[in-house]
């Protein structure tokens, strides 16, 4: 699994990123890393500079300038994970949100079942989510839900961000065009895989909430979602992004 990339955005993760990337490293299969590191203050970034002299070509860092935005991270992970010819690009929070061990079935989906993104969904199967107030697992389920009903793609988890993409989905968005930094990016994403009609999968997973750190979740991201699922909705009725039928 050399052509598997996993991207990891950071802002101010000194608490989990080395062990996040030690959990991944000793996951079955061989998946490398990109940390993509919004200047901590923290000192997050020369964390992943020391450990990469212990995972020499499997350990990669990106330093940017300021805190720009989770999506806007994202991006720049994707391009560098294009221009250095990946295969299956992972998107992954540094805080155990997201299990390591949830790395080789997201994999299997995409490699082995023919999807073309594999999403870890916390709402498949039920709610599997672990150490989250009821307000926030009702805000998330509930945005789901909205999110589904205005977009109408067949997805139960449409703001996960544990996803696996092969690289044709990412190929075939214009990384420039999209517009959400924020939690809106995620279903932004999975939006315009859909309209390009490619096969999405929804792999079950447990989430749990962070326990070391800060969340970088506030009004200001959840604003963006409400009101530009909307605005994404309108924008591909009058644009070129028109769900293409199967042939």
């Amino acid at each position: 699994m050399a052509d598997c990339l996993v991207i990891i955005p950071t802002f101010n993760e000194i608490e989990n990123i080395e062990a996040i990337l030690r959990e991944i490293f000793a996951t079955p299969g061989k998946f490398n890393v990109l940390v993509v590191d919004d200047n901590s203050p923290d000192e997050t970034a020369k964390c992943v500079q020391e450990l990469q002299g212990e995972f020499k070509e499997r350990l990669f860092l990106e330093i940017r300038r300021k805190k720009s935005g989770l999506g806007t991270a994202y991006i720049h992970g994707f391009k560098w994970a294009l221009n250095n010819n990946y295969t299956y690009i992972f998107e992954m929070d540094a805080d155990f949100s997201h299990n390591p061990e949830d790395l080789p079935r997201l994999y299997e989906a995409c490699a082995t079942h023919g999807a073309d993104v594999a999403i870890g969904s916390r709402y498949i199967k039920g709610v599997n989510v672990v150490n989250w107030p009821m307000t926030r697992v009702l805000m998330s389920w509930f945005a789901s839900k909205y999110v589904k009903l205005i977009t109408g793609i067949p997805i139960q988890d449409t703001t996960a961000g544990f996803v696996c993409f092969h690289r044709k989905v990412l190929e075939s968005i214009n990384l420039d065009d999209v517009q959400f930094v924020g939690y809106a990016f995620q279903i932004e994403m999975k939006f315009k895989a859909y309209l390009k009609n490619f096969e999405i999968i929804e792999i079950p997973v447990i989430f749990t909430d962070r326990v070391l750190g800060e969340s970088k979740l506030d009004n200001s991201i959840v604003y963006e979602a409400i009101f530009g699922v909307i605005k994404m909705k309108v924008k591909s009725w009058f644009g070129r992004e028109v769900r293409t039928r199967k042939k």
